[in-house]
């Protein structure tokens, strides 16, 4: 794994080099289905933050990618990086993210991250920064439109419609559960638009967020721990 095109210490801190250097890195971004013929470990990926916003806290949970039992988790903290600025997400949590990412004790196969992927106005939401950035295929799912135009999909789970912007298809409205928001899917690196749902709907155990967020979410708001599967590997 590579982080060389992370670089804080050259940014200026401004939003227009952010969104510079979005752009520039959009454009490395793999939209491809290139994953290891057997995917053997999941990794889920979510952000909070403590001490009034002070403190970036993300978690990241291992899962065995045949039961999606958890087999791994960790928290880390960091100080807080930038105020939230709409589309530049990746730059507050993203310092978070590989800190949490360098305690796993394996890389994983795909990475699932709460956030967005290319559904993002330069194509460069959390989920695809965090991909191209480590060199590890990824995939968003966030909970909530930032970007492209769909019409809202059936009420049924599984039910989903293509998420559009010039033209192109950039992601899926997936319901999930019924009597829920549908989420947002698109692929992040390494993985392409139909793959990133195939993945996420392979990953639905009956909650509105598939397995890798939803737990990584659980630690990420403090909402409780999980429970650990004994070693598969």
């Amino acid at each position: 794994m590579t982080t060389a095109d992370f670089d804080f210490d050259g940014w200026d801190g401004s939003v227009a080099q952010a969104r510079a250097r979005q752009t520039h890195l959009a454009g490395q971004v793999v939209l491809d289905d290139r994953l290891p013929l057997e995917v053997r470990v999941l990794a889920g990926f979510d952000v909070g933050f403590e001490d009034a916003g002070e403190t970036t806290r993300a978690a990241a949970v291992l899962l065995d990618a045949h039961s999606l039992a958890p087999i791994e988790s960790h928290v880390a903290r960091v100080p807080t990086s930038m105020p939230y600025v709409p589309g530049l997400l990746s730059f507050r949590e993203l310092p978070a993210l590989l800190a949490v990412l360098a305690q796993l004790s394996q890389p994983p196969d795909l990475v699932f991250v709460d956030g967005q992927g290319i559904a993002h106005p330069r194509r460069l939401g959390i989920a695809a920064h965090f991909g191209v950035v480590t060199g590890l295929p990824s995939i968003g799912v966030a909970k909530t439109r930032l970007h492209g135009r769909f019409a809202p999909p059936g009420p049924e789970p599984g039910e989903r419609s293509p998420i559009t912007d010039r033209g192109e298809v950039i992601g899926w409205a997936l319901r999930s559960r019924a009597r829920c928001n549908p989420l947002i899917v698109s692929p992040g690196h390494c993985v392409s638009v139909e793959g990133a749902l195939a993945w996420t709907l392979r990953c639905l155990r009956g909650y509105r967020l598939p397995e890798p967020t939803r737990l990584a979410d659980r630690l990420a708001s403090r909402r409780g721990e999980i429970e650990i599967a004994p070693s598969l590997f």
